[in-house]
């Protein structure tokens, strides 16, 4: 590129930054800093154009030759922006992003001028030193070898003075080291089963995409009290704290006026997400004090997947410059709503449809009911598998804690519709009359969007609900990265889909029978075989513990619980079947997540243990001191008769004793339980010693500690209190 081109493409960008800033508009600068077809446009030849499309649209394969081309336009994209250095960035299997940063720079060794250099093969390809990410035994730890190799779908950004290439990781041997190859592997899947059942109706569909909503919870808490609570910044919890005298009881803060700090905080997030393609619309007060949401425009959802993890930690950098801290944590405060991130999930086709929204003829309606019922089905079936891929450490606190879903998957569906289900579920077996065929599409299928107009209340119980034209899997954890929850909704959807197919082409041919009574019998006996996961009422209720108990549903409490069905012999077929995972990723992903919880809840109980013995006890032995001298005084002044004046001192003085000795004695039982964990070597059954062994004395430790908080002279008191971090504006 000549650099007279170069230098009027550089002043571009900057007139289009200056015109962003004098009129505000946010679709100047969405995008500016994504490598998108806008920029490959500019800065790719035409073949080179067109091989990235193909990859993205079709998934065909870029040439080492073309992969030089593109890599000199990003290059040269890239630089014109002020970019140093360009990196891998992807998801290894602990939650979070990685990235290793290499500079374009680089010298010759024949003395030459040093230039900027960044050919095909770094744009394709990097091997990084990555031996210490999570395996679950894939590899050996000296043998660091793996890859990380560009993925062409989510186009790679600015960050800083970086770009960021967003790739896959794969071990040497060809396992997936990461959260995205399995998701990718079960949109394609979703993608080639949905589109063969929506031939039934539209031949015209090529394409089927999975589409992802989430809603980002999170917490904003002054860095300076933040930082004062080692608990927070250890484990991103407060592990002790007494509840606030006001909390959420007033509701006041829920959608209310935006505090001026936390907004000027968002608008500089926005900011931030507009120039990296993030189509954040949303922003609200959520119910908690200082707690608050951002949600999207919906996208395609490996895309919204990157776009999500990519925020988690854009919030943080931000929250940096405005003396913020931004927390993630399911539940970091006690006593008030923890955060969640619902995934509204949907499903559309590259002639414009969505799939899980009726309209008004009955072959549509017809196909939304195919893919509604189907996704009932899977869910039916599977139910275990969803709730162990949302399964972690601090999703715990939430499901089931009257705040969030509970721990039982159900789905909700609306009164309207379960009776639309309930009449189609009577329909009479076998070929339909026509006068059967033209009631049931008129009077039953033809009506649903009339019946969706005034649809039952939404259910904020429900994990899993049908919300207008998508389901919201609502039991997603804040700190979570989608693609696990999202693999695994696109796993189970594809084979039911795929089944699906079978039954009616089987009764087509064997049967003799029409495609659509083929299609309503299969639907029938699916929502016959449903029913049991179909609940309308209130989640939290104990009367369904108990009747989820007789349906046969599962109710896990804890991960180590959960997490069983995720190496299931169910699990591993699906996944294996559908492609999506061998055996072995399968089974190393379950004990990474074991692996984790454990680390979790073993950090956690040495920080809860160092805070109560180095913080707590000293503090209360200091104010208690001082109550003794007080004791000693009055002794002195009122002789014999001290023991009546001094009568609260000295019954708070015995209190503190006992909550110090309390504190002491409990510390130490959780001690030699953490320790008996430690010596297991089963992962599973470490996993459980910690979970119902060492956890079940947090909460007694923390009770001797908040209230010897409310004992103790507030004055002398080292940790900063809930109504200071929740209450601060």
């Amino acid at each position: 590129m000549s650099s007279i081109r170069f230098q009027a493409l550089k002043e571009a960008s900057n007139r289009k930054l200056v015109e962003f800033q004098e009129s505000g508009r946010k679709s100047v600068l969405f995008g500016a800093n994504v490598f998108n077809d806008k920029a490959m446009k500019q800065y790719l030849t035409s073949d080179a154009f067109k091989g990235v499309q193909g990859a993205v649209q079709h998934g065909t394969k870029i040439d080492r030759k073309l992969a030089d081309y593109i890599a000199m336009g990003m290059k040269e994209w890239a630089l014109s922006k002020g970019v140093t250095h360009y990196t891998h960035w992807f998801q290894p299997l602990t939650g979070t992003t990685a990235e290793k940063h290499d500079a374009f720079f680089e010298t010759s060794y024949d003395g030459s001028d040093p230039l900027e250099k960044f050919g095909g093969a770094q744009l394709v390809q990097q091997e990084p030193d990555a031996s210490s990410f999570p395996n679950g035994g894939i590899r050996n730890t000296f043998e660091a070898r793996g890859y990380t190799a560009w993925d062409p779908t989510s186009p790679a950004f600015i960050f800083g003075t970086t770009l960021c290439i967003p790739t896959i990781f794969i071990s040497y041997t060809g396992e997936a080291l990461d959260n995205k190859i399995p998701l990718l592997r079960a949109l394609s899947a979703m993608d080639e089963a949905a589109t063969e059942v929506c031939k039934y109706f539209d031949k015209n569909v090529k394409k089927v995409t999975a589409t992802l909503g989430w809603e980002q919870e999170y917490f904003l808490i002054d860095r300076s009290l933040a930082n004062s609570r080692p608990d927070l910044i250890m484990t991103g919890r407060t592990l002790l704290g007494h509840t606030s005298a006001k909390g959420q009881q007033l509701d006041d803060h829920y959608f209310g006026s935006i505090p001026t700090r936390a907004l000027t905080y968002m608008r500089d997030l926005e900011q931030e997400c507009m120039l990296l393609g993030i189509p954040v619309k949303t922003r609200h007060n959520e119910v908690a004090p200082n707690q608050f949401e951002f949600a999207p425009i919906f996208e395609e959802t490996n895309l919204a997947v990157d776009h999500n993890c990519l925020l988690m930690d854009v919030m943080q950098k931000v929250a940096e410059r405005h003396d913020l801290k931004v927390l993630l944590h399911e539940k970091p405060f006690k006593g008030v709503n923890g955060s969640g991130k619902h995934n509204n999930w949907s499903l559309a086709t590259d002639t414009g449809v969505n799939l899980l929204s009726p309209s008004k003829t009955p072959m549509t309606n017809l196909q939304f009911l195919t893919f509604f019922i189907n996704t009932i089905k899977a869910v039916n079936d599977y139910e275990a598998l969803l709730r162990g891929s949302i399964a972690t450490a601090s999703n715990d606190h939430r499901l089931g804690a009257n705040e969030a879903p509970p721990a039982i998957i159900s789905v909700f569906i609306g009164e309207q519709l379960t009776k639309v289900l309930a009449e189609l579920e009577g329909v009479s077996t076998g070929k339909l009359s026509p006068e059967e065929k033209t009631d049931l599409k008129l009077n039953v299928v033809g009506k649903i969007p009339d019946v969706l107009l005034d649809n039952t209340d939404r259910n904020r119980t429900s994990p899993f609900a049908f919300t207008g034209n998508k389901f919201e899997f609502r039991a997603v954890g804040s700190s979570a990265n989608c693609s696990n929850a999202m693999t695994t909704l696109n796993t189970i959807v594809a084979k039911q889909l795929r089944d699906f197919k079978t039954a009616v082409d089987d009764l087509i041919e064997s049967k003799d029978m029409k495609k659509d009574d083929a299609i309503f019998n299969v639907l029938r006996e699916y929502i016959k075989q449903s029913k049991k996961i179909l609940f309308e009422g209130d989640g939290y209720s104990e009367a369904w513990q108990k009747e989820a108990a007789k349906r046969g549903l599962s109710n896990f409490k804890t991960t180590p619980e959960a997490l069983k069905a995720r190496a299931s012999k169910q699990a591993i077929d699906l996944f294996s079947e559908m492609g999506i995972m061998n055996q072995i990723e399968v089974e190393a992903r379950y004990e990474i997540e074991l692996e984790e919880y454990t680390k979790k809840i073993q950090i956690e109980g040495r920080v809860l243990g160092d805070i109560s013995k180095n913080h707590v006890i000293p503090t209360a032995i200091k104010y208690q001191n001082t109550l003794i001298e007080n004791v000693k005084g009055l002794k002195d002044i009122f002789g014999s008769e001290f023991e009546s004046i001094a009568k609260e001192q000295i019954i708070l003085i015995k209190e503190i004793s006992g909550h110090i000795e309390g504190i002491n004695s409990k510390v130490e039982e959780m001690t030699e339980e953490r320790k008996k964990a430690n010596n297991l070597t089963d992962a599973h059954a470490m996993a459980e010693a910690y979970c119902n062994h060492v956890k079940p004395y947090f909460e007694i430790i923390r009770n001797h500690c908040d209230k010897l908080e409310l004992l103790v002279d507030n004055e002398l008191w080292t940790l900063t209190k809930y109504r200071e971090l929740l209450l601060t504006k």
